[in-house]
């Protein structure tokens, strides 16, 4: 059973990485970047600017870089990227971005250019 677990978390962590990695791609369209943020993120960004996702996102510095590590706890994700730290959530639709371009801010929570409520 603790195989089965762990192919399991090592599938979820894969997954993980893979959409942190999609969003933070330099090459990335914004329309794709866009599908790929939590619903409730996309509504807080848009309701932000006061813009459309496609036209606000391209303008958020989104460094990327090679996934570093992965953190899964249930249906919550942190990736540490060379250049930044996505945080993400399980959805029906996969995994989904709740936020990006994130700061440490040493024991306070961490500072993002895109967050959801």
């Amino acid at each position: 059973m603790t195989a089965a677990l762990g192919g399991c978390a090592g599938l979820e962590e894969d997954d993980v990485g893979r959409v942190a990695g999609a969003f933070e791609d330099p090459a990335a369209a914004p329309a794709d970047r866009c599908v790929l943020l939590a619903p409730a993120t996309l509504q807080t960004l848009e309701s932000d600017e006061s813009a459309p996702c496609v036209d606000v996102i391209g303008q958020v510095p989104l460094p990327g870089g090679a996934v570093e590590a992965v953190a899964v706890f249930g249906g919550q994700a942190q990736v540490r990227l060379d250049g930044d730290t996505v945080f993400l959530t399980e959805t029906p639709s996969g995994w989904r971005v709740t936020a990006a371009a994130c700061e440490p801010r040493g024991g306070l929570p961490y500072d993002c250019q895109v967050e959801g409520p």
